[in-house]
């Protein structure tokens, strides 16, 4: 009898293992890759890295051993330095303040807290045990008790409303557009984050489906994300999973663009 009871209970974990449900799933659609990160243990999982150079999402996914990896924040690839902030291990391990062709540019220089306090994607820790995500301006301070373990600054914040003119991706003047910044305003490939109830989804927008600014909100939207925002996008958007996706943008020597910063689920 206790044999038999044995065998049975080796065979319902058996069933249980066999038939438990990933928490990364990823669905594809008319050249959109919905990636969604559900569960709580997930979060522990995400995490934000930076490279000294640069290296391409495929080089950094294979490196980490990470199941999944897309392409971070906006960088200069004159002098491969960030252009927006990192923090690793709760701290800041990429500042756009040191890099010096921000300062050097005087027009970029006049707007400098505009660039500084662009969206940034968060996983927060409080009380030593709770985690959860974020996605705010870089200078909005977390909770009592809380503590940003890894964040990747990007931009514009997409939702709840879009922030284009705060965040110097546009720039007007008497009411017309003088100065367009990472084409928002045009059709190119897209890495989106977006928030709904406590799950991660990220939006691989590829050059079969390129979007502007105005539809991706719309998706968003329709998405029903309560939050969302924008990475690096264009030919910086990339996408690896496992042995069985590496997404990157056609543009370019079908190698990859090389990248800055990056979100990796373990």
């Amino acid at each position: 009898m206790k044999k038999l009871f044995l065998l049975f209970l080796g065979i319902v974990l058996l069933q249980t293992c066999a038939f438990a449900k990933d928490d990364i799933d990823i669905k594809y659609n008319d050249g959109i890759y919905h990636i969604t990160l559900s569960g709580e243990k997930i979060i522990k999982k995400v995490k934000v890295y930076a490279t000294s150079g640069l290296r391409t999402n495929a080089e950094i996914h294979k490196a980490s051993g990470a199941k999944l990896t897309v392409n971070g924040g906006y960088f200069d690839p004159q002098n491969e330095k960030t252009i927006s902030y990192v923090t690793m291990d709760g701290q800041i391990y990429e500042d756009p303040m040191l890099n010096e062709n921000l300062l050097a540019n005087s027009f970029l220089r006049k707007n400098l807290n505009k660039i500084l306090n662009r969206t940034e994607f968060r996983v927060v820790e409080c009380d030593r045990k709770v985690f959860k995500y974020e996605m705010v301006p870089h200078n909005t301070p977390v909770d009592f008790a809380c503590e940003v373990k890894y964040a990747v600054q990007g931009g514009p914040l997409i939702l709840p409303q879009l922030r284009l003119e705060e965040e110097l991706f546009l720039v007007k003047k008497d009411g017309e557009i003088v100065r367009e910044s990472c084409s928002v305003l045009h059709k190119v490939a897209r890495t989106i984050l977006g928030l709904k109830n406590g799950e991660l989804h990220i939006l691989i927008i590829t050059d079969e489906h390129p979007m502007d600014m105005y539809e991706v909100q719309k998706l968003c939207n329709d998405l029903g994300f309560e939050r969302a925002m924008a990475m690096d996008g264009g030919s910086s958007t990339s996408m690896n999973y496992k042995d069985e996706y590496n997404v990157i943008s056609t543009k370019g020597d079908g190698a990859g663009r090389q990248l800055k910063s990056f979100i990796t689920v373990y």
